[in-house]
């Protein structure tokens, strides 16, 4: 008698980590031909990818440069299933221009390569972005659009006089004053001394490193009291990669974006935690290579520069926001003391978190109005 044995079910192959710099295709349902890749190095020679959406049968109008957070990438202003951000700015005669910075998850550069800290994207990589647009744009106005770390590290190079000129900046998130709950700061810390020996970067996709891996015990930490049952959306909504915040309302995602999470969040390195760690004690973005000459343009305290910003600013965030809680409307006391003469403004969206900001099914209608109201009233 022949016995038929079950087989176990295969696990999942894991995902080989990238050591080229060949970016990622990004997802989009634009025509192809609208879509150009701009080669872009650093100033420092790291690749980055820089990417212009051109307005087809009408004339080019204002560019806006989109700055995506650490760990994400432009794929997060272009989400097909809703209306997103490019969709709403070329219907309004925009031309957008989407730059991976060296923290995109378009990039290898958070798992493998040379480290970096976030005088390195302040310095070299949107510096670089805003040279090579005005490049192709001419005198057209220049607006910037930064999300999270990617305006946090634009604050500091406006301070430091790197971007001049721009016609105005929308800030999502964070700017010059970050601020974050009590445990969500002793867990950063604790995880940069505790994991430091053992890994250099958390995973978002469960699926890619395996049942018996050494990340385990940290998608378990995050599945505590979850309402979500996938690993990805508990280790990003319900721990912000262990370190117990929120990154967006989780009733605001479609279920295509939801299912998209390990696509558009990717590892976050630990090695950058000392750096971040350093600018949330000082509660505003300070330089971290002290010693360098090659960041000596940077100023220490991008607040105390705060001066030589040039450009209106508006601050936006959820009012449950769960990772920078109410960073921006700080940022917004702070300068209106400190600095009265720059033109900055707060508006806070009710009802929304941090990523869906962006991400969430409802942006267009509850929160791209503010970005369109103020790029009109400046172009």
């Amino acid at each position: 008698m022949i016995r038929r044995t079950r087989r176990p079910a295969p696990r999942p192959a894991l995902r080989a980590v990238r050591t080229g710099t060949a970016l990622r295709p990004l997802h989009h349902r634009l025509s192809p031909s609208a879509v150009e890749d701009v080669p872009l190095r650093a100033g420092d020679g790291v690749r980055l990818g820089l990417t212009r959406i051109r307005t087809a049968g009408r004339p080019a109008g204002p560019a806006v440069l989109l700055l995506h957070g650490h760990t994400a990438s432009s794929d997060m202003f272009l989400l097909p299933e809703t209306r997103n951000l490019v969709d709403v700015l070329l219907d309004e005669g925009y031309e957008p221009w989407l730059l991976d910075w060296r923290g995109s998850c378009r990039l290898p550069y958070n798992e493998t390569g040379r480290r970096y800290t976030y005088d390195d994207v302040a310095l070299y990589d949107i510096p670089g972005a805003v040279a090579r647009v005005r490049q192709e744009i001419g005198d057209r106005p220049l607006f910037a659009v930064a999300h999270c770390i990617g305006s946090l590290a634009l604050s500091m190079s406006m301070a430091a006089g790197l971007v001049p000129g721009l016609a105005g900046v929308v800030s999502q998130g964070v700017f010059l004053t970050p601020r974050l709950a009590g445990r969500t700061s002793l867990r950063m810390t604790l995880a940069g001394e505790l994991l430091k020996s053992r890994i250099d970067h958390i995973p978002v996709d469960f699926r890619t490193v395996g049942f018996r891996s050494k990340y385990t015990p940290l998608f378990a930490l995050a599945s505590r009291r979850a309402e979500c049952p996938d690993p990805t959306c508990q280790i990003l909504h319900n721990s912000a990669w262990g370190t117990g915040a929120s990154l967006f309302v989780h009733e605001h995602l479609t279920r295509t974006t939801h299912d998209r999470l390990a696509e558009l969040l990717g590892p976050a390195p630990l090695w950058i935690l000392p750096h971040l760690r350093r600018i949330e004690l000082a509660r505003t973005v300070v330089r971290w290579n002290d010693g360098d000459l090659r960041y000596r343009a940077l100023p220490r305290n991008a607040l105390d520069a705060a001066g030589a910003i040039d450009a209106p600013v508006l601050l936006l965030s959820g009012s449950e926001n769960g990772l920078w809680l109410d960073s921006q409307e700080l940022c917004h006391r702070v300068l209106a003391r400190r600095q009265p003469r720059l033109d900055v403004a707060y508006t806070e969206i009710p009802g929304y978190g941090h990523l869906d900001t962006f991400l969430g099914r409802g942006a267009a209608l509850d929160v791209f109005g503010h970005i369109l109201d103020f790029l009109e009233k400046r172009r």
